[in-house]
């Protein structure tokens, strides 16, 4: 047994599973390497392009342009993909989910479980993207975007969505797996559609302002406050100081020590226990060699599939919406982003790709809506396997909490979406998440550098993880203040 911070059980001590061994194959080269063991960081991407790639990010830059605002999303990218490595690198040392690793640092999990689950649902049960998405459902069916006459509406194909959710997990076998495959199908569709799309409407030098904007450093617009910019860089990349929320899936996956662990099944998966405690290995020259094997295979999926999904997600909605806004003379605003771009499509290149525009939109906004979903069911699940009654009380089978979980979730965010506009939700999601990173990112500190030393983080990953505090730290600041006094304390 290994002691390992406070409130918690030690870790059990084994020798990691070789990668061969969790997915059932004689030799891991590079085909298998694809077919099996990638995916994971799929599921993040597919949240991640609905709200700050589709939403935000359009909406500013297609109002202010890229010039010193396209750059800070580019740092806040890569930042949240240092992040994610440091999180996988704890699920997969340990096979426990960030929740429930946050329980062992001091004072305990009377602190850290409520405030984790605080800070998820804070940020994301508002529901921007569950009425984003019947917006663009309604103006796909209708043909027009809807109008205040037509709230009760959109409000019904709101909740109808969410249930819609429920259903679409309680379908798979393994949830993780379902997931890897949805996000990867949507994700090839919607940025072929938005690349074939951008090469008949945008010009080169709209591509070119787009992607120097992307590299060079600059200030923002005269005007723009700190304040403003918090949304766009909290929710650029994914979910900063709560993009751990995504990370159980490696657990799912079977990466390391999570095939020990156990994974979460669908309805119609059978039951399938999950580990309320993890596991960790000795440090000899056997596992030592399996980790680099595992750290290598969570390094490529999050460089070599989240990182440049991230980006591409990001530079064709915006430079599209950004040439949409020059031609047409008009902004996207907080009221029609959703549509925006479908509407100006429509009216000058044609009325069948103002549809075929609305689909894409609602695919991106609902495969992100399936994603926020099931992480907020999923977190509030793990969160309970901490408790021992709780676990006495589900005899092992998470499903038994998960999906009631899932359900009491959906009518709150189908109650929230009632009261404002789904971006204007976004913006202030986006602003809590900055907040988080100026939290999550030491505690994850604290746990990581108490792993076996093969798997203990290197220097520059400690620096990073402080930067993404003092970098999203900075833009909440802002927004609180903002809100407090007014004005910002940042006016660029």
């Amino acid at each position: 047994m290994h002691p390992l911070g406070v409130s918690r059980p030690p870790l059990e001590v084994a020798d990691l599973p070789q990668p061969e061994q969790v997915f059932g194959v004689e030799h891991l080269g590079r085909r298998e390497m694809w077919r099996y063991a990638l995916g994971p960081s799929l599921i993040a991407l597919g949240a991640a392009i609905g709200s700050g790639e589709w939403i935000l990010g359009p909406l500013t830059i297609g109002a202010s342009g890229f010039a010193g605002i396209a750059w800070l999303i580019t740092v806040a990218v890569l930042l949240q993909c240092v992040a994610l490595v440091e999180i996988a690198r704890w699920v997969t040392a340990t096979g426990e989910a960030p929740i429930v690793g946050f329980a062992r640092v001091p004072p305990g999990r009377r602190l850290w479980i409520p405030l984790a689950l605080f800070a998820i649902f804070a940020a994301l049960i508002l529901g921007g993207w569950a009425k984003a998405s019947a917006k663009s459902l309604f103006a796909l069916v209708a043909g027009h975007a809807a109008g205040p006459g037509d709230s009760t509406t959109v409000q019904l194909l709101t909740f109808a969505l969410l249930g819609a959710v429920v259903a679409i997990i309680w379908a798979f076998r393994r949830i993780t797996r379902g997931l890897e495959l949805v996000n990867a199908l949507l994700i090839a569709a919607e940025v072929a559609f938005l690349f074939v799309v951008c090469l008949f409407v945008v010009p080169w030098d709209g591509w070119w302002q787009g992607i120097k904007g992307f590299v060079q450093p600059g200030m923002p617009p005269r005007g723009t406050s700190a304040s403003d910019l918090g949304a766009v860089v909290g929710f650029a990349g994914l979910t900063a100081g709560l993009n751990w929320v995504f990370l159980g899936h490696y657990r799912d996956k079977g990466y390391g020590m999570g095939h020990r662990v156990g994974f979460l099944a669908g309805g119609r998966g059978g039951k399938q226990s999950v580990r309320s405690c993890g596991y960790t290995f000795p440090d000899d020259a056997e596992n030592t060699a399996c980790w680099r094997r595992w750290y290598r295979l969570l390094r490529l999926d999050v460089y070599g599939l989240f990182l440049p999904g991230a980006l591409v997600g990001m530079l064709l909605p915006t430079i599209l919406v950004r040439q949409l806004a020059l031609d047409s003379g008009t902004s996207p605003t907080a009221a029609n982003i959703e549509t925006f771009a479908a509407d100006q499509l429509g009216a000058g290149h044609g009325r069948w790709l103002f549809y075929a525009t609305l689909l894409v939109g609602f695919l991106i906004i609902f495969d992100t809506l399936v994603g926020i979903l099931e992480v907020l069911g999923r977190n509030v699940t793990d969160a309970a396997s901490t408790s021992p009654s709780i676990q006495a009380r589900i005899e092992q089978d998470p499903r038994r909490f998960y999906f009631p979980a899932m359900a009491a979730v959906l009518v709150v965010i189908g109650t929230m979406t009632t009261f404002t506009q789904p971006a204007t939700l976004v913006q202030i999601s986006a602003n809590i998440t900055n907040a988080a990173a100026m939290i999550f990112p030491f505690a994850l500190i604290y746990l990581n550098r108490r792993l076996p030393k093969a798997a203990r983080p290197p220097r520059y990953a400690i620096a990073v993880l402080v930067g993404n505090a003092v970098f999203f730290g900075f833009f909440f600041v802002n927004f609180v203040a903002e809100k407090v006094s007014g004005s910002p304390l940042v006016t660029f």
